[in-house]
């Protein structure tokens, strides 16, 4: 898709991969994250994926394809969902809202395409149509506890006829699918309302410290729902028949997945955050991988880890020669539980 228009902006600073295209900060990183977490600030997200599923039987289809029950969704209801491949491995993570006449998902930057492409081929004769719309939208994202306060819909009710803003609100944070030629207008409309610009080091700070896995940074190609504490936000587990599900089935009633999420809490004294991908080390050996890292405005540098559950849940960590302690995010006893009963031949 190329930079955003609003990396334009005075002072921002462009982002790391895969967020290259947006800004991760605006010249104040720590009070931008303060806004986003005890006032109302907008974040730039437009390198997200879009697309746009249409047709009478979207809910259905997409339901019967994905861990989530949509099935009679009602318009403006916002959830997660995930695709999984036959064995239960992850392959997107998707973030939805039905708005009344179509079905809008924003997933991982570049993972449009390949979604879309997926989604179209499993059409058969369904009434559906699918869209990759990542050039035509671009989303901005409302958080903090004043968000309430903002009604985009009214800031924005002089404009003349012509694409639509889509809102999706979520428990944390407001998602607005934004026409792109529309994106440095809609942020200027927010910022004029008292809504703070905010970038992504802020953005991201605040969902490692709320142990809000991102596909793909903090998962691998091997990850499985129940791993990522994923079973709740974007699994159903009174719904079945969908790839994956005999997996999910499986860890939920007999056993446990064989790796867990964990939030890293990083020794404050080193001069640096460890790389992504760094090992995770107990006594010597490596027992896990890091995701993202981050610097918190009250608990400092924290990050996501995926280590094996036998690890046990009081042991400390090095990452890429930083200390780190561990707090528990999936539980080491997640999963296992159905009640088998043994029965015995009398003596």
């Amino acid at each position: 898709m190329g930079e955003s228009s609003l990396l334009d902006r005075p002072g921002a600073v462009a982002a790391e991969e895969p967020d290259t295209d947006i800004a991760a900060h605006y010249g104040e990183p720590v009070a931008e994250q303060r806004a986003l977490d005890s006032a109302v600030g907008w974040v730039d997200r437009s390198n997200r994926g879009v697309v746009q599923v249409s047709g009478p039987d979207r809910l259905g289809w997409l339901h019967s394809l994905t861990s989530q029950y949509l099935d009679g969704l009602t318009p403006g209801s916002a959830t997660e969902a995930l695709l999984m491949d036959t064995n239960g491995r992850i392959n997107h993570h998707l973030t939805l809202v039905e708005d009344g006449t179509a079905v809008w998902i924003h997933t991982e930057p570049g993972g449009a395409a390949d979604l879309a492409a997926f989604l179209d081929s499993m059409r058969f004769m369904l009434r559906v149509e699918v869209a990759d719309r990542t050039a035509d939208y671009g989303v901005l994202t409302l958080r903090g506890p004043q968000r309430s306060q903002i009604d985009p819909g009214e800031l924005l009710a002089d404009r003349p006829e012509g694409p639509q803003l889509v809102l999706r609100q979520a428990e944390h944070e407001t998602d607005l699918f934004v026409p792109r030629e529309w994106l440095v207008d809609v942020a200027t409309e927010l910022s004029n309302a008292g809504v703070r610009p905010a970038g992504l080091w802020a953005y991201e700070a605040l969902r490692v410290a709320e142990h809000r896995p991102r596909h793909g940074l903090d998962s691998d190609h091997r990850a499985i729902p129940h791993e990522m504490g994923w079973v709740g936000p974007a699994v159903h587990l009174e719904k079945g028949c969908y790839p994956g599900q005999e997996t999910v089935a499986r860890v939920h009633n007999l056993g446990r997945p064989p790796r867990r999420l964990v939030m890293l809490h990083l020794d404050g004294h080193a001069d640096r955050l460890p790389a992504r991908g760094s090992a995770v080390e107990y006594n010597g050996r490596s027992v896990g991988t890091l995701g993202t890292t981050a610097r918190h405005h009250e608990q400092g540098p924290i990050g996501l880890a995926l280590v094996k559950r036998s690890i046990p849940v009081d042991a400390e960590f090095l990452v890429d020669g930083v200390a780190a302690a561990q707090e528990v995010i999936v539980s080491p006893d997640t999963g296992a539980n159905a009640d088998i009963q043994i029965r015995r031949k009398p003596a």
